[in-house]
């Protein structure tokens, strides 16, 4: 007996919650520009792209974007080799970025461009690993200390990020976003096994207050005061 064939790609980011971030956050409207930074396997890009919205992604990986292609056709996804976007100023009214801004050396030049990219009063949409809860997380699965930092090089704890975001002329709001899913559990009993899948019995990161959450949902909005510098 073989395998049924994988009915979608793998996915690395948590669509359900994202998916219920974007809607509780009121981005998603028909005539809103939008754009994707680190479009992966093209899920969520594709499922946005399918339902009418003008959204466009990049992706580092060419071999991501590849198999983007294979799974969904051809997608609005350009290849971008570094943190520079290929798109005029203020051609966007909403940037996301899920599970990518921890993996970004330098957040700054990140953020410059994409300030430069929205338009006035646009928002940036993002989730990314909690530095607290991560390093955690990470130590256990690599059993290192250190092992995991060249990966996840700019883990921000929530007052960490808002500060981040305040200094590049954002206002900043926090999202309290359920995580604990069928994706969440697989996740753990992956990486951790049954005592982890214990633990998670016992403490449930949804019910942490929101600067111990495993995931940070932020929505950053583009305002006219003068960044500070970084």
């Amino acid at each position: 007996m073989t395998d049924a064939p994988a009915a979608a790609p793998p996915q690395f980011g948590n669509l359900e919650a994202n998916l219920l971030f974007l809607e509780r956050s009121g981005a998603l409207r028909p005539e809103a520009q939008m754009l994707e930074i680190g479009s992966g396997t093209g899920t969520l890009l594709s499922r946005l792209h399918g339902q009418g919205y003008r959204v466009q992604g990049v992706e580092l990986s060419t071999a991501l974007i590849a198999e983007s292609h294979r799974w969904y056709g051809e997608l609005p996804v350009r290849h971008v080799p570094g943190t520079a976007l290929p798109f005029s100023d203020q051609q966007f009214d909403i940037v996301m970025s899920f599970d990518v801004f921890e993996h970004i050396p330098d957040s700054d030049a990140h953020l410059r461009e994409v300030r430069r990219v929205l338009a006035p009063g646009g928002r940036y949409l993002l989730q990314t690993p909690n530095k607290w809860s991560n390093l955690v997380f990470e130590t256990i699965r690599w059993r290192s200390f250190t092992r995991f930092r060249h990966d996840h090089c700019s883990l921000h704890s929530l007052a960490q990020l808002r500060r981040r975001l305040q200094a590049h002329g954002f206002s900043v709001q926090s999202f309290d976003i359920p995580v604990v899913n069928a994706f969440f559990k697989e996740k753990v009993r992956r990486h951790l096994g049954r005592p982890g899948l214990a633990a998670l019995a016992v403490v449930n990161p949804d019910r942490l207050p929101m600067a111990l959450r495993t995931n940070l949902y932020v929505a950053a909005t583009l305002t006219g005061d003068r960044p500070a510098a970084p």
